[in-house]
């Protein structure tokens, strides 16, 4: 099977929109169930978040996979590609399976055990027996969008995901505002467009991927093991990382009795999560390269490749923050009319600038880092930065110095930035080219 390999560019366009358009429909969903009530939004809010928390488990296979893939693609065995893909969705359906039921059966126990206000309860526990009982979808979904991915069919991935948050959208205002199912509705609106989605994304796949005609074929159990060398790392670095800002963001409850803090984080990221999302997408389609390139053994143009990546995205991140900056107040002004809120966020955007540009070269280096092979260094990085400078530094520059949310952001900033620093310099060691996936 010839395979096509992609500029970063046009890797880049389709899943920077993907990465956007996901963000945005989130925040359509929840301005759509603000109509029902407060009480709606938090307990969907809530209940998404303890959701995502059991994700992180689908990660471990979807980002091993992506690794094992590119590298063999690049080496020019798409066959092991698609063995991949298949060991990865076995995987993932059997866990999938026993996630759904775990969270239908135990959704009430579960939100009990977190201690979730009363008035939250009973619409919580209704989503999460909705959404989490269906939550196999979330484990097949990222499987078939990283072979996708992997294979140079960005704009193809882009179009499921559009369909699938479309139909959400639409299901949405069906549900809220014509047969007022409430909080249940918005589930089953997700359900479904998760299930279409990756419909889609299967037949796609299947039409378009012809790997298994290829020949080439590894041992099982040697797919195995490389999946979940690079995977478990990775989402143990996102598990820590979750844990770092549920403690930081512990801390900013406790700086002032009105949540102004807290809140003007909220708006903060409302507005920096385009930044983000560009910076993520860049470091995603650079990791697809460098798993392109680390399988055919092209370690100068690889380096050469993640350096001017990393360049961009600074570029791009600065420009974007800038703008964010200097137009916070007339920004934030349509957000929220508190203005003790909006100088604080103001303050948090100008930090802001830096905070992403360290954000971005961690993003681009760690993931490259990961995609070669070399995935324990980012998780040491991350335990020793994330909670020594994001959660001790919120709380001795926050709490104890009194610089409140400004003293959280400086705490981040210097986590991101030394960890982007950690990831550079152990990038440039060279020590990645050692950790090559694919058998010389």
């Amino acid at each position: 099977m010839n395979v096509r390999r992609k500029s970063l560019f046009r890797l880049f366009v389709p899943i920077c929109f993907e990465n956007l358009f996901l963000m945005l429909t989130g925040m359509v969903d929840t301005l759509m169930l603000s109509s029902v009530g407060d009480n709606a939004v938090g307990a969907v809010g809530t209940a998404n978040t303890y959701i995502g928390v059991f994700i992180i488990m689908f990660s471990i296979i979807s980002t091993g996979m992506l690794a094992v893939m590119t590298q063999n693609i690049g080496a020019g065995r798409p066959g092991v590609a698609w063995q991949a893909k298949q060991i990865a969705l076995m995987f993932n359906a059997v866990i999938g399976i026993f996630m759904s039921l775990f969270l239908y059966a135990f959704a009430g126990k579960i939100l009990e055990v977190i201690g979730i206000a009363g008035n939250l309860n009973e619409l919580a526990s209704m989503y999460l027996k909705i959404v989490g009982g269906c939550c196999i979808l979330n484990a097949l979904i990222p499987v078939f969008s990283a072979y996708l991915r992997a294979f140079s069919f960005t704009k193809e991935s882009l179009v499921a995901s559009i369909i699938g948050n479309v139909l959400n959208f639409v299901l949405n205002a069906v549900f809220l505002f014509v047969l007022h199912w409430g909080v249940a509705g918005v589930a089953f609106a997700t359900v479904i467009s998760r299930a279409v989605n990756l419909a889609i994304d299967i037949v796609l796949a299947t039409v378009l991927i012809k790997a298994k005609n290829s020949p080439e074929r590894e041992s099982a159990k040697r797919v195995i093991r490389q999946i979940i060398t690079v995977g478990l790392p990775a989402a143990m670095e996102t598990a820590l990382y979750n844990i770092a800002m549920t403690l930081v963001i512990r801390f900013m409850n406790q700086m002032d009795s009105e949540g102004i803090n807290v809140t003007a984080r909220s708006y903060t990221i409302q507005i920096t999560n385009f930044s983000y999302c560009v910076g993520a997408a860049l470091a995603q389609s650079n990791a697809i390269m460098t798993g392109w390139r680390v399988g055919a053994g092209e370690f100068d143009e690889c380096s050469r490749g993640v350096r001017n990546a990393s360049i961009i995205g600074v570029c791009v991140a600065v420009l974007l923050e800038l703008i964010f900056a200097l137009s916070g107040h007339w920004l934030l002004s349509i957000l929220t009319d508190n203005q003790e809120i909006i100088d604080i966020a103001v303050k948090l955007l100008w930090i802001d600038i830096i905070l992403e540009c360290g954000r971005v070269t961690n993003m681009v280096y760690g993931q490259s880092l990961k995609t070669s092979g070399d995935a324990i260094f980012p998780v040491i990085m991350g335990i020793a930065f994330m909670f020594l400078c994001a959660v001790g530094g919120t709380y001795l520059f926050g709490i104890k110095m009194q610089l409140m949310a400004v003293g959280a952001y400086i705490a981040m900033a210097l986590d991101e930035c030394l960890r982007g620093v950690g990831m550079i310099l152990r990038w440039k060691s060279g020590k990645w080219k050692t950790k090559s996936l694919v058998r010389g």
